[in-house]
């Protein structure tokens, strides 16, 4: 069950506290299926295992994994427009007169209506995790968007949520830009085989992207050189894991090496004992990389004061 990508939030002690409530709320939130007339529904579903009786919280230490699930009416607006055109000739042929743009309005709030119940259902999962001694919350996804919508569900389930995107100290943009540029990486960081520079003296500037390529590169120093600088580069921390930054500070192509993997075994009884195994892992590495990031970037959890 290991994340794919982080998208990072902090909060503050106090916050930590009142996540204590997440088991006992969530019930109240829980997914629940589309209704013939509903586009969407979002809630929160088991992250491990499934059915009423699962649990909607799952806890290692002091981390909790909790899954915002979300079913989607797949109803494009072409397939709606098709049928709108259709109604709209049916009725200029048969009645000899134009639809104006009130009928026409009602016709599709029609056709949506008639077409709704009969839509596929698209289910989606996001899993995230708190971290209450070390005030993250931590989402596998490289979607700000989601990654919002996710944190709604959260505080609607918990009426306040005050999480906060990351706000760094230290430019993530220059910093990575010197990595690259004088090897000058943090000790356990080395240099992956891919990044993004960019020319940011403009929206429209020069990009180059690089992929499985080596990063010490001339070729790639020229573009430093021209004034380009990072805006998403390849990493691998403590031989453990790989992955790519962006100047977001959103960790993508999230990658555990087999140093890590081969620590899980495969002797687990079941799927859930092999999920919490995977989860446990999974928190404690990135409990190492989360406080480097926080050396790094300069990213202080919020106070309570």
């Amino acid at each position: 069950m290991f994340f794919r990508n982080l998208t990072l939030f902090r909060f503050s002690p106090a916050v930590a506290d009142d996540l204590k409530r997440l088991d006992e709320v969530l019930g109240e939130h829980r997914l629940r299926p589309c209704g013939p007339q509903e586009m969407a529904t979002r809630g929160f579903v088991p992250p491990i295992g499934r059915g009423e009786e699962a649990a909607l919280t799952h806890a290692v230490k002091h981390c909790t994994w909790l899954t915002v699930g979300g079913e989607d009416k797949l109803l494009p607006s072409a397939v709606v427009n098709d049928e709108l055109q259709r109604k709209v000739r049916k009725i200029a042929e048969e009645e000899g007169r134009k639809v104006g743009g009130r009928e026409r309005k009602r016709l599709k709030e029609d056709l949506l209506n008639e077409l709704l119940p009969r839509a596929f259902v698209r289910n989606s999962r996001l899993s995230a995790y708190v971290d209450t001694k070390n005030g993250w919350l931590v989402l596998d996804t490289s979607s700000r968007k989601s990654a919002e919508n996710a944190l709604t569900q959260i505080r609607e389930a918990l009426g306040s949520f005050p999480a906060v995107p990351l706000a760094p100290e230290e430019g993530p943009r220059v910093l990575m830009t010197d990595w690259l540029a004088g090897g000058n990486l943090p000790a356990g960081l080395a240099l992956g085989d891919e990044c993004e520079l960019r020319d940011p003296a403009s929206a429209t500037g020069a990009i180059a992207r690089c992929r499985r390529q080596d990063l010490d590169a001339d070729e790639v120093k020229e573009h430093l050189r021209n004034g380009k600088q990072v805006f998403q580069l390849g990493l691998v921390f403590d031989d453990r894991m790989s992955f790519v930054l962006g100047e977001d500070l959103v960790v993508r192509k999230l990658k555990f090496l087999d140093v890590v993997t081969d620590e899980l075994g495969d002797s687990h009884e079941d799927a859930a004992a092999e999920a919490d195994a995977g989860f446990a892992l999974l928190t404690l590495e990135l409990e190492r990389l989360l406080a480097k990031l926080e050396e790094w970037f300069g990213l202080p959890r919020p106070s309570d004061g």
